[in-house]
């Protein structure tokens, strides 16, 4: 994965195999941990979801932690999926590989040729997985995302939301974001 300075990302893993990566509440939150540990210091997370046989996120990079040929990004991620690999593999007596080979990242920012609002777009495809995977009827339900703190009804510290809502365009009342949040979003728009 190549990340330019200042841009947004889509970025995605799941399971090998579509396999199951998070078996219980415990690990989505010890997954929460070391996404705050390696991913905060070297970009702005903007959205996320975990779903129990994968993940998404929506960053955005920061130029301070950019080095020519090196991306810290990367190595982040890696370090996430690593050590959370190590861990859960450990708690569920398995081994070998937890998650596909690559994560995918896409830049959400080059994608408006496909739609207008590809980013804001993408911001609530990633919030309405557990709804579309009918893990929940509504999407406030699913605890492992981001919604609930866009809507005002949990103040997660993750997500840098105002940087968010400056660059994505996305409306800061809580109730407008939540009833534009329901609206129905073409699959194929998304390359997952």
């Amino acid at each position: 994965m190549n990340f330019d300075i200042k841009t947004v990302y889509h970025v995605y893993n799941r399971g090998n195999n579509r396999e199951q990566i998070f078996s219980n509440r415990e690990n989505y939150i010890f997954f929460l941990k070391k996404l705050r540990l390696h991913l905060l210091p070297v970009c702005d997370l903007l959205s996320y979801c975990l779903m129990p046989n994968h993940f998404h996120f929506m960053i955005y990079t920061k130029d301070s932690y950019m080095i020519k040929d090196k991306h810290p990004i990367n190595q982040s991620i890696s370090t996430i999926l690593s050590s959370y690999t190590q861990a859960y593999n450990k708690q569920q007596n398995r081994t070998g590989s937890l998650f596909q080979q690559k994560s995918k990242a896409i830049n959400v920012s080059e994608k408006n040729y496909k739609h207008s609002d590809y980013s804001k777009t993408c911001f609530h495809y990633i919030h309405q997985n557990p709804m579309k995977a009918m893990l929940i009827v509504n999407m406030e339900d699913w605890e492992f995302s981001s919604f609930r703190d866009y809507v005002g009804l949990r103040n997660g510290t993750l997500c840098n939301r105002k940087l968010a809502h400056q660059i994505l365009d996305i409306t800061t009342d809580a109730n407008e974001l939540f009833k534009l949040s329901y609206e129905v979003i073409d699959d194929n728009l998304f390359e997952v």
